[in-house]
């Protein structure tokens, strides 16, 4: 006899957020899941990712820590590590360390690429949907189910429609033009589209054997996630991909820009000496890290406006989708994973009578959650910039940075998920 299908969920966008999703929704098998991605084949963007010890926990949890420790860039072990070793470095001179920051488990910091074929090796099969991308969805009333209408006509049908799909959600754009016009809101629109934060990033990845090879001893790169902090620019670098591989992002901001267009397109190639000229006069150690990446791509670095609300109907918002951030604190992915987690809680003991609940519950819980490091995100990036207030008092700068980290420990990802529980069935 087959089970009854208890919920159907729809899930836009192969991400990590819909992955991660869709590994834990697996474990109710009366939850019928479906993935829809636009391209061809799941990938990622970009080359790095790092989380901490809250989505650890999470990953831990889903049964996949194994497989993720053989590919981070040393198992973690729960043992004190380096988050970021920060180091003034806008002098031609050697520069000078201003803090460490440690913490349980530090930085674990993975290749994006491995780290997604991770979650689609756990995908239960017959999820996965190529060549689909969403166009459009209708709700006829609050309580109905949900009608996708993707390109090129075909069509489906579920009772939840997550939306997975990135800093330039369609779900997103839909939902707020759709609560502007019918509640006569016009301030939904401007949550819309993401915004420009002022930043321009230069990505590159370095193999280790060459910076070793240009270095007379260890660069300190190699050995421990490092932060280079100048006025109005940083640059961030750590190993991936077992120590193999040196990911780096620089930054350079113009805060009185943040919230304007930037337009199209938002990633370009650059040549090296535009990225040399950039950090012209800063120290050795620096110099010597970026002449090591020979063709650097130009990101203009986006996030969203705080919103208002992740859920309207039920469609739900997820990942980027809800809460996309500027990388200054390294934690967009494992937002995502917590929202996933979470949300898939709720959903685990929800039925259609008491989806609605689950859904506020989820929003009740994640929604200032996520807003609190979008913020924060922002904030860490003027700090480490001396853009803030403090400006290079290193007597306040140090433990406003290190506070800025408090929310990995302020609450654990179980006591969040038992409060969402306990706010849906109360």
């Amino acid at each position: 006899m087959s089970r009854r299908t208890r919920l159907r969920v729809a899930i836009c966008g192969g991400g990590i957020s819909g992955l991660c999703l869709a590994i834990a929704l697996a474990q109710y098998p009366d939850i019928n899941v479906q993935v829809f991605e636009a391209a061809e084949r799941f990938k990622e963007i970009g080359a790095g990712v790092m989380i901490w010890s809250r989505t650890w926990h999470i990953l831990t949890r889903l049964g996949l820590g194994a497989e993720f420790s053989r590919i981070a860039h040393a198992p973690p072990d729960g043992s004190n590590g380096v988050g970021f070793d920060f180091r003034r470095s806008d002098m031609s001179t050697e520069g000078s360390q201003f803090l460490l920051v440690e913490m349980p488990y530090g930085c674990i910091r993975f290749h994006r690429a491995e780290f997604l074929d991770v979650l689609v090796d756990n995908l239960p099969p017959g999820v996965a949907h190529f060549g689909k991308r969403l166009m459009s969805y209708r709700q006829d009333s609050p309580h109905s189910p949900v009608h996708l209408q993707f390109a090129g006509g075909s069509t489906s049908t579920c009772d939840l429609l997550v939306g997975c799909d990135g800093i330039k959600s369609c779900v997103r754009g839909q939902m707020m033009k759709s609560l502007s016009e019918s509640e006569m809101r016009p301030e939904y629109l401007d949550y819309v589209d993401p915004v420009w934060t002022g930043t321009i990033a230069y990505r590159g990845l370095i193999p280790v054997k060459r910076l070793q090879a240009d270095e007379r001893s260890p660069h300190r790169a190699i050995q421990r996630p490092m932060m280079y902090c100048g006025k109005g620019k940083h640059v961030v670098s750590y190993s991936i991909s077992q120590g193999s591989i040196v990911n780096v992002v620089t930054f350079a901001s113009k805060p009185e820009k943040d919230g304007s267009h930037h337009g199209e397109p938002w990633v370009t190639e650059c040549s090296q000496q535009e990225l040399l000229e950039c950090y012209a006069d800063w120290e050795p150690e620096v110099e010597s890290l970026l002449k090591c990446i020979d063709k650097p791509t130009r990101w203009a670095i986006h996030h969203l406006r705080p919103l208002p609300l992740y859920v309207a109907g039920r469609v739900a918002l997820v990942g980027d989708a809800a809460h996309a951030m500027s990388p200054h604190q390294g934690a967009g992915a494992g937002q995502a994973i917590e929202d996933a987690y979470i949300l898939s809680r709720v959903l685990g003991i929800a039925d259609i009578s008491t989806l609605d609940a689950a859904l506020l519950a989820y929003q009740h819980v994640r929604l200032p959650a996520a807003y609190h490091v979008l913020k924060g995100s922002y904030e860490s990036g003027t700090l480490y910039e001396f853009n803030s207030r403090l400006r290079d008092d290193y007597v306040q700068l140090g433990p406003a940075i290190e506070r800025q980290w408090s929310w990995i420990n302020n609450s654990s990802v179980d006591e969040d998920s038992d409060r969402a529980v306990q706010y849906m069935v109360s």
